[in-house]
């Protein structure tokens, strides 16, 4: 694998490739990273993969502080993938003249979370079209987890360069439902459960919907009061069948913080870094 900063010699290396696909990231590579760059490998000749951490996309500067970097980690993981090219962009290459807060995208970046984030939207499609006047791929895979985000950036390239192809990528959850990401790593045992919580409720109030349109069409007769009844008694039922919403006791954490401390603990010889080690420890809400 080729790790490469200078932006002027990554474009010399790709300019003949006709079939180059694109896999930008901001490091902290998860199973959501990697499904990305397995498809990429299976549908393009080469794969450029880059690590930057954009920092005019961050509404707080605290977040970009925080934000999880673990390079060393990620090198490892992309060298085992067999990824031709490892992009770490330059800054000062990268935003020569600063960012292009003037760059037009689609009216959409004002809705739903845009509405909390003032020019977080134009700052992650600048830096795709930045990236895209490097390398030029033929096709750049992204995950549907960030849905707005790519509804955006699809809309940019169709209009602004048409021969290239965004291929959104299946969402990669962990075993209780949340999307993998990496700023998942910064959350706390609390806010992981509540993250999860909110998973759960997402889940039962479509089906408690469909169910009551099934209702519907087998009883017509029923009221409209009768089938707000059944709507909440499922809605309970079922939250208290998938235990939510639940009390977490001192016991409860207690417990997770010593399965947590065990783990790191049994890899203390791995070599790895506390910070890769919190990264890897897993985290399973069942107990």
């Amino acid at each position: 694998m080729k790790i490469i900063s200078d932006k002027n010699k990554l474009t010399k290396i790709v300019y003949n490739e006709t079939n180059l696909g694109f896999v930008p990231t901001m490091g902290t590579i998860h199973n959501g990273h990697i499904s990305l760059i397995k498809r990429c490998k299976n549908e393009c000749k080469k794969i450029i993969v880059s690590i930057y951490i954009n920092k005019p996309q961050f509404n707080r500067k605290s977040d970009f502080k925080k934000y999880p970097r673990n390079l060393r980690s990620d090198i490892s993981k992309l060298k085992k993938l067999k990824v031709d090219i490892l992009y770490l962009p330059i800054t000062r290459q990268i935003y020569s003249n600063g960012p292009d807060k003037k760059i037009k995208i689609n009216s959409f970046e004002k809705k739903l979370c845009g509405q909390n984030r003032p020019g977080h939207f134009k700052a992650v499609v600048d830096i795709i079209n930045r990236f895209i006047k490097i390398i030029y791929p033929k096709k750049i895979y992204l995950g549907n987890k960030d849905m707005q985000q790519l509804i955006l950036i699809k809309d940019f390239v169709k209009e602004n360069y048409p021969k290239i192809k965004i291929i959104g990528c299946k969402t990669i959850r962990e075993k209780n439902g949340v999307a993998l990401s990496s700023r998942n790593y910064l959350l706390s045992l609390k806010e992981k459960l509540t993250v999860f919580d909110y998973v759960k409720a997402t889940f039962i109030v479509p089906l408690v919907i469909a169910i009551c349109y099934i209702l519907r069409a087998l009883f017509p007769e029923l009221s409209d009061e009768a089938l707000a009844a059944i709507g909440f008694i499922l809605v309970i039922g079922l939250a208290i069948f998938l235990g939510w919403p639940r009390a977490r006791s001192k016991t409860d954490v207690t417990k997770r913080k010593t399965y947590i401390g065990y783990r790191r603990k049994s890899r203390k010889h791995g070599g790895k870094t506390g910070r890769e080690l919190k990264a890897e420890a897993k985290w399973n809400t069942s107990y």
